[in-house]
């Protein structure tokens, strides 16, 4: 299996940290979305952008809300979109969550965690980001 996989085919791409010499050799990417906290600033030799998340900080609302968006602006702008955390797991899986039901590929958040799953089965969200997702997408 490889480190990152296509949540919506050959546009928005999920995965570790680890996985991104890989995906830059096979994919045509416009943006990575790095939503580690614990990584700042530092020289890349791609278009990477600091959407950080905290993990485990109660309220992550914000945070969570302008990743999601982020990643929906870029897509609906026509790029092509990677998006990590350091394992690819409950960040990752946070965003993923959001982004499914923004694009209405899920009218629920067990939907779209159960399909996130599906595509990337290592994904795991805490109670404290599926709780966030519960307070952004009050209807799901």
């Amino acid at each position: 299996m490889s480190g990152y996989q296509e949540l919506i085919p050959k546009r928005i791409y999920i995965g570790g940290a680890d996985a991104i010499p890989e995906l830059l050799e096979k994919e045509k990417v416009d943006v990575v979305y790095d939503l580690r906290a614990e990584n700042t600033e530092g020289d890349y030799d791609y278009n990477r952008k600091h959407q950080p998340i905290v993990d485990n900080a109660e309220h992550q609302d914000e945070s969570v809300k302008q990743a999601i968006d982020e990643v929906i602006k870029a897509y609906e702008s026509g790029k092509n979109v990677y998006f990590h955390c350091s394992g690819g797991k409950n960040r990752t899986g946070t965003v993923a969550i959001g982004t499914l039901l923004k694009l209405g590929e899920a009218d629920s958040i067990e939907k779209a965690e159960t399909k996130a799953k599906g595509i990337r089965d290592v994904i795991k969200v805490n109670p404290e980001m599926k709780a966030a997702l519960g307070r952004l997408f009050p209807n799901a």
